[in-house]
Parts: structure tokens; sequence; C-alpha cells
């Protein structure tokens, strides 16, 4: 009988040893409450940020730009209308400073 024992002590060992390797992480049980809270917050700053967008995005509009200057802009840096348009929004139509902002 000493040699049954001897066996299941032995496989008792080695399936331990075996959950312990195979189980390195812990399972977590996740809080509903939590989840639901951090997507709550994620879709909260998500719309602040389109927000965000669309209010820059209409002070950009209001910048008056002057055609003259957009086809510098796009003679020098060889760049689409719309590209030098939007820098030139962005420095407020100011032409050294978005020609220097392309450096």
């Amino acid at each position: 009988m000493t040699a049954e024992t001897d066996k299941d002590r032995e496989g008792a060992a080695e399936a331990a040893a075996l959950d312990k390797v195979t189980d390195l992480v812990p399972e977590k049980q996740l809080d509903e409450g939590k989840v639901r809270e951090a997507m709550a917050d994620m879709a909260a700053a998500q719309k602040a940020n389109k927000e965000a967008q669309r209010k820059r995005e209409k002070e950009l509009a209001a910048v008056k730009v002057k055609r003259a200057d957009i086809e510098l802009i796009c003679r020098e840096f060889e760049i689409e209308d719309r590209l030098a348009e939007r820098r030139l929004r962005e420095c407020n139509a100011n032409v050294v400073e978005a020609l220097k902002s392309f450096l």
C-alpha cells in the first residue's frame, strides 16, 4: 500500500505544480458598475472631444484668407490648396507664420 500512497502523493504534487504553472494570472471578477462607469466616462470624453473639434473648426472657418496667399504657399511647397488654406487659417492668415510652419 505504501507504493500506491506514494504514487497518489506524487500525482497530487504534480497536479499542484501544474496548477501553479498554468494559473499564473488569477481570475478577476469584473464589477459591472465599474465597467458601466468607465464606459460612461469614455463616452463623455469622446463627446467633449468632438465638441472641441467642432468648435475649433468653427473658429478656423471664421478666419478670412486671401486666395493669393493660398496660391503662394501652394507654389512654394508644392502642396494642395486645401492643405495650404488649412495651415493659413491655423496661423490666423499670417502668411509668414504659415510659411515658417512648413519648414
